[in-house]
């Protein structure tokens, strides 16, 4: 799950997903929007106590849907190796169409070469087919609860196993929070994170309390 909140500004949330271990696929660590250019103490810490809870660490990296430059994605993968011991990445903004199927091999294959053991790319739609052979999961959606009731799923999908899509649900009502979990399972994706939060960063709060709200389904 992601949570894009520093953990001297609500330490409570990060505490909390120390309790919430067990349910949890990973959680995203975005320190600056990506490691940030210095190691950060409070975001070493919380590293370090959620890797000895048994989570696994993603480390947040923008690729601006292909137009980053490539030696400023790669310095963003050593600096959160480095920096944070992170487990692997989470290439958020990563683009959906075939033309660029190449480039986003090549980052998977350095980021794993650099010692990223878990790939998760983040267009937030279901993209083209060639990208589920990159990534270890893929983040087929990511938006509000109101345009989750209308997400299609395309035939391919079905074809992969649910373990390898992930739905990331924000501004869900407190009556509909049970039905993420079953809703993004039925739509194909065992990993879901569902949030109350709204506005530019919903990711900014943790999920309400609720064994529902976050995890691994099936």
């Amino acid at each position: 799950m992601p949570l894009y909140v520093h953990p001297t500004v609500d330490p409570a949330a990060w505490q909390a997903l120390r309790g919430r271990a067990r349910q949890l696929y990973a959680v995203v660590l975005n320190a600056a929007d990506g490691p940030g250019k210095r190691p950060d103490p409070a975001f070493e810490a919380a590293a370090d106590e959620l890797h000895s809870a048994g989570v696994r660490l993603l480390g947040y990296v923008d690729t601006d849907y292909g137009r980053r430059p490539l030696r400023a994605v790669l310095t963003d993968i050593r600096r959160h190796r480095r920096w944070y011991g992170v487990d692997g990445v989470f290439f958020d903004q990563a683009a959906a169409r075939p033309l660029l199927l190449l480039r986003y091999h090549m980052l998977a294959r350095a980021a794993r070469l650099l010692g990223a053991r878990t790939v998760v790319l983040n267009p937030g739609i279901h993209p083209h087919p060639g990208y589920a052979k990159i990534a270890d999961v893929l983040v087929t959606f990511e938006g509000d609860w109101h345009t989750y009731q209308r997400v299609q799923v395309p035939a391919w999908a079905a074809r992969h196993d649910p373990w390898r899509f992930c739905h990331l649900v924000y501004a869900v009502p407190d009556r509909q929070r049970g039905q993420v979990a079953s809703t993004s399972y039925n739509r194909g994706a065992a990993l879901h994170c569902a949030v109350p939060g709204k506005g530019s960063n919903p990711w900014r709060y943790p999920p309400a309390d609720g064994n529902n709200d976050v995890g691994q389904d099936g």
